[in-house]
């Protein structure tokens, strides 16, 4: 049997919830579909995760954090917490395991969701599955033996887990020098594969720089404003929110003991290949925060306001191995980011760009009517797959499902 609905949402984070309170302000009948838990996401991320920009970037609408530790970072425990009560505070219509398996057409134009729990036809469909998807890994990747443990980020729980052996890890955006820092920190012996990547210092003149940021017009930067549309790709800036908060890159990484190397290029011969680009890869990191630094120097001056102290990255010596045995590695953890995955199960391939991303318009498909999207990296900003621009993006792609 085949149910109808005048709007289903795929997916309950933050992306799904905050369309759905919008929608329901709006008087909007509508269904949210989520394959695990509300906030399953954030409920498979390592133990020891946080969140690494500050608690008062949730700015879900009619969900802002109201706790008492605004410049704090909410563990993940409690980052799943305040996503279920928001749900629960307007009663967000969720129906908990049920995994979407395809979406396709449909008679009169409408769409059809194939579920675990049945089919459904309905006007319209949004899907929030979050800009996590699909764990990328390099090519060279294939090149590892079968007798070295390869893992993605997803799948680590803590260092404990691990088995005995030196750690690889292959990508430095903010999830991969995290868990160098963690593993190497339990005693572990830790080599991280270093691509380009920003970095920003945790704290300007005792505040928060993700603060000061937000005072730019860098978050509200859009896919317009890059230089090609791959850069969305780029890693976040290297910082951790862990312990309080604290500076994490390629230099406090070097001085804890973890050993850099260039960006991972394949195996042979029982050994780990690197590129000979680690210096420029911290080069790339310290150009970002240059820019950042200036971003917040024409700020300031605009506002007539005295501009934070901004010291000058000390000098790093890059002094990488080519290559390193694999004998004593036991686990490769890839870090190296994620890619869209709505082409294994959404049935309309001409909605997406070759890169996998919708070709959408303030998240609607200008493809395929009906089919709209939330959470996407620059859906409308650069702000929009974060926890500070979701909202945003919600409350405008409430108003044109409402006028459909």
């Amino acid at each position: 049997m085949i149910s109808d609905a005048d709007v289903v949402i795929v997916g309950a984070g933050q992306a799904g919830l905050s369309l759905s309170h919008e929608l329901e302000a709006a008087g909007v009948d509508h269904l949210v579909l989520e394959r695990g838990r509300v906030g399953e996401t954030w409920r498979g991320r390592w133990n020891s995760f946080c969140l690494v920009i500050p608690n008062w970037t949730v700015q879900l609408p009619g969900g802002h954090y109201r706790g008492d530790d605004p410049d704090g970072f909410m563990p993940k425990s409690e980052i799943v917490s305040h996503l279920v009560a928001y749900a629960e505070s307007f009663q967000a219509p969720v129906r908990e395991s049920v995994t979407v398996t395809s979406l396709e057409p449909a008679d009169n134009g409408a769409l059809l969701l194939r579920t675990s729990s049945g089919e459904i036809r309905a006007r319209d469909v949004v899907l929030a599955s979050g800009g996590y998807q699909k764990p990328h890994r390099p090519p060279a990747a294939a090149e590892l033996p079968a007798s070295v443990q390869t893992i993605d980020a997803e799948d680590y729980a803590n260092a404990a887990q691990l088995p005995p052996g030196k750690v690889l890890i292959v990508g430095s955006g903010q999830t991969g020098c995290q868990l160098a820092e963690e593993i190497c920190e339990s005693g572990r012996d830790v080599s991280l594969a270093c691509g380009r990547a920003p970095w920003i210092p945790r704290r300007l003149d005792g505040r928060d720089t993700i603060a000061w940021v937000n005072d730019t017009p860098y978050f509200d930067a859009r896919l317009s404003d890059l230089p090609n549309p791959s850069a969305r790709l780029l890693a976040n800036p290297q910082m951790s929110g862990r312990g309080g908060g604290h500076d994490l890159n390629f230099r406090t990484l070097q001085a804890q003991g973890v050993q850099l190397l260039g960006h991972f290029i394949g195996a042979a011969d029982g050994r780990a290949r690197f590129a000979q680009d680690l210096a420029q890869s911290v080069a790339f990191g310290d150009a970002r925060y240059a820019d950042v630094c200036e971003l917040i120097r024409k700020t300031c001056a605009a506002a007539s306001v005295r501009p934070p102290e901004m010291p000058q990255p000390p000098p790093f010596k890059a002094d990488a191995a080519e290559s390193i045995a694999l004998d004593d590695v036991g686990t490769v953890i890839f870090t190296s980011g994620f890619r869209p995955d709505y082409a294994s199960w959404v049935r309309f391939p001409q909605a997406f760009d070759p890169g996998g991303f919708p070709i959408q318009q303030d998240g609607s498909s200008t493809v395929v009517p009906g089919l709209h999207f939330m959470g996407v990296h620059f859906q409308r900003k650069r702000k929009s797959a974060t926890l500070l621009g979701v909202g945003e993006d919600a409350t405008v792609l409430a108003e044109t499902i409402a006028k459909r």
